[in-house]
């Protein structure tokens, strides 16, 4: 005689239950938040750090547009000096260098101006952002 096949037994395993966990603590006061503007009127450590990121901000940009501005206007003298042939051409008749500081020159610097405004204007923007969102 042979022994009768033994059928398949299924293991179920059972899920965990989930266990919903609460702070004992509910009715606790909670501390009141300031307002970021109140840190910086009050000239908290906070507020300080606030205002020293826009700080940094500002200076790194307004150090960024001038270098850029010192290089353009550094380098004209040094591109004159090293070809010296562009120093001898005349547009409408009047000398090169002459033509590329009036035509050059000041139009950089206003848009220089006009790129370090718009830039220094986000940079407060993003700057107010913060603060509201605190």
């Amino acid at each position: 005689m042979s022994p009768e096949p033994r059928p398949a037994r299924r293991i179920m395993r059972e899920t965990p239950r989930r266990v919903a966990v609460t702070s004992p603590r509910t009715a606790a006061a909670r501390r009141p938040r300031f307002p970021a503007t109140r840190e910086i009127d009050e000239q908290t450590r906070l507020g300080e750090v606030y205002m020293r990121s826009l700080l940094r901000t500002q200076f790194r940009l307004a150090l960024f547009v001038c270098t850029l501005l010192a290089c353009v206007i550094g380098g004209l003298p040094l591109l004159f000096l090293l070809i010296p042939e562009l120093r001898e051409v005349h547009l409408l008749g009047v000398p090169l260098p002459w033509a590329v500081l009036a035509g050059l020159i000041y139009p950089a610097f206003v848009i220089g101006a006009w790129w370090y405004v718009r830039q220094a204007e986000r940079n407060e923007r993003h700057f107010a952002e913060l603060v509201e969102r605190r």
